[in-house]
């Protein structure tokens, strides 16, 4: 039952990632490819209907953690409780800059929102990288399963490393590039005209970083966190997931270049679900691996919650989920297609 509540959990991210990924990276991107109020109200609309929704899967996911691995749920929510209170401040702001910012008609006014939405889903994209990339390098685990963990120290490896050190901040850059790329490819799905070429050509330069953040990382996770290159090295079935991210990529590029919008963007969730299942697949069976001791280290079976839970947990967690299919499904067909000007309403 632990394994299988570990793939659910990991599933839930993926679904988190690929889903809110493109609303953080419309955001991320709206400064620069929006240069007029109707544009950037196109940008606002393509994800309008759908981003609160999207973060359902942030909640389900930490519902599931509570639930599933109360011990890695209780660790790492006390360890992590100020970039944890960072990434809550950073998500009200990004709501409340959505829906604030066509109250007003005010040149001072709409700004103002506008760069908070900007600003925000930055800081979110990077904190959520660094969030991965402490979980990979591994956290140091004291004998009672906590640990603590400034915010930075001297940005340096090691057991006195805090939340942000190079190697989280490198992982943290990269989710940027991915998440910013991933929002161009949503918005050229959503929109035309000169927002929808300027999209396109914003995904054609980021691409490049996600390509060489993805070598530059690889090359050096695989020194950070040892367990990750042993792991494949003892099922090298896994490496089935790195091939899925590599083909995913490649296939954002080809259809980028055909102007297949819609393929290249599912190429795009087909490399987030590549990265993070090669990342899961690494690290098992660890949930949060200790840099000071391996044996500390909070495994799947370490940090469960009772098997008879688990069991039971089972058959609400996929009436749950399918309550959820259903709303996604029915919300992305009720809003399907591109996003219009001459649209009246919000945003």
């Amino acid at each position: 039952m632990e394994v299988i509540w570990f793939w659910l959990v990991a599933v839930m991210i993926v679904m988190y990632v690929v889903f809110d990924g493109f609303d953080l990276g419309a955001g991320i991107i709206h400064p620069c490819i929006a240069r007029t109020e109707a544009e950037k109200r196109q940008v606002l609309r393509s994800i309008g209907p759908v981003w609160d929704g999207n973060e359902v899967w942030l909640l389900a996911a930490g519902g599931t953690l509570y639930f599933a691995f109360p011990a890695l749920y209780a660790s790492a929510f006390s360890g992590f409780y100020l970039p944890l209170m960072i990434v809550l401040w950073l998500l009200m702001a990004r709501g409340i800059s959505i829906e604030f910012r066509n109250h007003i008609d005010s040149p001072v006014w709409k700004p103002i929102w506008d760069s908070l939405f900007s600003v925000s889903s930055t800081l979110l994209a990077v904190f959520f990288g660094a969030a991965l990339g402490n979980v990979v390098r591994g956290v140091p685990i004291d004998m009672n399963g906590y640990f603590f963990e400034p915010l930075w120290t001297d940005f340096r490896l090691g057991k006195e490393s805090g939340i942000l050190d190079w190697y989280t901040v490198l992982v943290g850059l990269a989710s940027l590039l991915t998440l910013t790329t991933h929002g161009a490819l949503w918005v050229a799905v959503k929109t035309d005209g000169d927002l929808q070429f300027r999209s396109r050509r914003m995904a054609e330069i980021t691409w490049w970083g996600v390509v060489g953040s993805t070598l530059v990382l690889t090359l050096v996770t695989f020194q950070v966190q040892p367990h990750i290159p042993d792991r494949l090295k003892q099922e090298p079935w896994g490496m089935i997931f790195p091939v899925i991210a590599l083909t995913g990529l490649a296939g954002v590029r080809w259809y980028l270049h055909k102007k297949e919008d819609t393929r290249s963007f599912l190429s795009s969730c087909l490399y987030i679900l590549g990265m993070l299942t090669s990342s899961v697949f690494g690290l098992y069976p660890y949930v949060l691996p200790s840099n000071s001791d391996s044996s500390l280290s909070l495994t799947l079976y370490n940090a469960a919650a009772p098997a008879y839970g688990l069991r039971v947990g089972l058959v609400w967690w996929f009436i749950g989920i399918f309550l959820v299919s259903v709303y996604f499904i029915y919300t992305y067909r009720s809003f399907a297609g591109k996003v219009q000007t001459e649209e009246s309403g919000g945003y």
